[in-house]
């Protein structure tokens, strides 16, 4: 009986972390559909490519998990690598700092005494270039984008890859 107990309470506890976890990505559960995610990229990288601007754009989720990477026309190798890392910035320090663009907390780094140290973190980019995509107002991932000869470019360009898609969060549930 003490053995049944035991088993039971042990389950108990190993399933409660879980249901945690999953609250801490989102509050509605909805994800970022890939074909959005698609159109956004393809507008960021066509609106810098418009300017002279060849750039990469990358789409994270919530997680900071890569939905997809794009590497635009004629750009550079690292371009893509660079767009993942300002997009992971947003979605992992954005909620903290409350910023939804990357340009916010290069500001912030920049101000800081201690801001280097942010630069040294796994993963992490402190330049302007991505911005916080948001479906009813909650953050459902970021789009970075790198390439063009400014970070205040490519965070030009993310926003307009966010902003045509913007609409299409109406008919979602």
């Amino acid at each position: 009986m003490r053995h049944k107990l035991t088993l039971a309470f042990v389950t108990a506890l190993a399933v409660l972390p879980l249901g945690s976890a999953i609250a801490q990505v989102g509050e509605s559960g909805y994800s970022l559909p890939l074909a959005l995610a698609v159109k956004a990229a393809t507008n960021a990288i066509a609106t810098c490519a418009s300017n002279g601007y060849p750039v990469s754009a990358v789409v994270v989720d919530t997680s900071g998990v890569i939905k997809l990477e794009a590497k635009g026309d004629h750009s550079t190798i690292l371009t893509t690598t660079s767009a993942f890392r300002k997009a992971y910035t947003v979605v992992t320090f954005g909620p903290i700092f409350r910023f939804d663009a990357s340009s916010a907390f290069a500001e912030l780094v920049s101000k800081n005494p201690n801001g280097a140290v942010f630069s040294t973190l796994p993963d992490i980019l402190p330049l302007a270039g991505a911005v916080a995509i948001k479906a009813k107002g909650e953050v459902v991932g970021a789009l970075g984008v790198s390439g063009s000869p400014g970070g205040d470019k490519d965070e030009a360009c993310a926003q307009a890859g966010v902003a045509s898609i913007k609409d299409d969060f109406a008919s979602l549930r």
